[in-house]
């Protein structure tokens, strides 16, 4: 308990007053109970109690059930930059004092505990994307004052600056975090943004991505918007993409596996004539041969597949993957080998994922492939949404989900999935999903009523 002394004694000089010990849902969404810093040695020791069966996806459904507790990661303790009376933590759940198996974050502390049993430590950058909009009389309306005009904003310097008084605060949060943001941009969407910041071992990653769809939601409601972390929230418009960026740390070495200026290009990779390791090539094929049930969980809802598409209603085309492939420095496949960093980018997840899962199915999958050498085939480096003759060179070529029950399909049918992630879990996800997708799917629209209703 000396690390928790310490850290109370920090947190009573800085100021703090509560503390959130919190965890997500399977959609990834926070839940939390606030604690006075009086009752912190409390909360460590899981004071605090969840009936999670009264949530979606989380198991454990019934009165007779007890409940889990949350138990903080001390280490992840962030002072809110805006209001530097409260702490947050990641937390785990725990069930009759144990590591819930259904948790998320327990989810991933599994897979990465897998890795580091062979040495290796997974490092995961992700690339967030979101709308801010405004509400308005005519509906919701981009973030700025004045609309642009043609058909992308994307990198447009008058409308980032626009966005001034948003961007600067959150931004500057970022930096006091010390997540090392680097760049931030008008995205393709109007009223859509990145912000890019470091990458590091994926749970702390997905801790950060947690926290920072919190923090972006409170401070664009104080700027009178709403942001947005729904994937395609306007047919004509960009999907709100999340790709994740990933290589593995040799830990002895302190090497990044996959960077061939340190450790040379393989004879697999020679052959493709790619200047990557071997294992890169093996970890982008076991994410190829789980491309279908990972989707489920990269892509996880009704509106996901409506992003994943070559253009749509959109003016050009989409820039999202519909493809399970992989090319060198090809943004039109599933996997991409950017040629300017050591890592493998998955285009396909979005921003409403559950960032511990998605990064610990990806984490599995790729070690699969790894330990099994799996050969990802011929990389297809053409634009996709063009190319006729792609499927006969892309021996591992298919066309990702179209929908989220094609997915959740998939899901349930991978033993492969039922094994690293659990049984339990994947039966309880895959429900969620088709309750999900009965909700949307059996739903008659004005715009197909208007369309079907006199057609015959």
């Amino acid at each position: 308990m000396a690390e928790a002394s310490d850290l109370l004694k920090k947190l009573k000089s800085e100021g703090v007053e509560y503390c959130y010990a919190s965890y997500v849902d399977v959609h990834g969404v926070s839940k939390t109970k606030c604690v006075p810093i009086a009752h912190f040695n409390d909360m460590v020791g899981g004071s605090e109690l969840f009936t999670v069966g009264a949530l979606e996806g989380m198991g454990l459904v019934g009165p007779h059930f007890d409940e889990c507790a949350t138990v903080p990661d001390l280490a992840s303790a962030t002072i809110l930059p805006w209001d530097r009376r409260y702490c947050w933590f990641a937390s785990d759940l725990h069930f009759h004092g144990e590591p819930y198996q259904n948790c998320s974050r327990v989810i991933l502390k599994r897979a990465s505990e897998k890795a580091a049993k062979r040495n290796l430590v997974f490092n995961l950058g992700i690339e967030p994307e979101f709308y801010v909009l405004r509400r308005t009389e005519k509906g919701l309306a981009p973030f700025q004052s004045e609309t642009f005009h043609g058909p992308t904003p994307a990198y447009d310097l008058h409308q980032i600056s626009l966005a001034g008084p948003f961007l600067e605060e959150l931004t500057r949060y970022v930096e006091e975090l010390g997540w090392g943001l680097y760049s931030f941009d008008q995205e393709g969407g109007h009223g859509q943004f990145e912000i890019d910041f470091g990458y590091t071992d994926a749970v702390t990653t997905a801790d950060r991505l947690t926290f920072f769809r919190f923090m972006v939601k409170l401070i664009a409601h104080k700027h009178g918007a709403v942001a947005s972390f729904m994937p395609k929230p306007f047919s004509n418009d960009f999907r709100s993409g999340a790709h994740h960026n990933m290589s593995l740390m040799d830990v002895t070495t302190k090497e990044n596996i996959f960077d061939a200026s340190k450790r040379g290009a393989g004879t697999l990779a020679h052959n493709y004539g790619l200047p990557v390791t071997d294992e890169t090539l093996y970890f982008t094929g076991g994410l190829l041969e789980h491309a279908q049930a990972l989707c489920a969980i990269t892509c996880p809802t009704f509106n996901s597949y409506k992003g994943l598409i070559a253009q749509g209603e959109m003016p050009d085309m989409s820039w999202a993957p519909v493809l399970r492939a992989y090319g060198r420095n090809n943004r039109s496949a599933m996997l991409r080998l950017p040629m300017n960093r050591p890592c493998i980018e998955n285009r396909a997840p979005d921003m409403s994922a559950n960032f511990y899962l998605s990064s610990a199915f990806s984490l599995h999958a790729g070690l699969d492939g790894l330990d099994r050498k799996t050969d990802p085939g011929m990389p297809l480096n053409d634009n996709l949404y063009l190319s006729r003759d792609a499927a006969q060179r892309g021996r591992n070529l298919r066309r990702l989900p179209r929908t989220l029950l094609e997915a959740a399909d998939a899901l349930e049918e991978s033993d492969f999935a039922r094994e690293v992630l659990g049984a339990e879990f994947v039966d309880i996800y895959v429900a969620q999903k088709r309750k999900e997708w009965d909700a949307q799917f059996y739903m008659v629209t004005p715009t197909e009523r208007d369309r079907y209703l006199t057609f015959v």
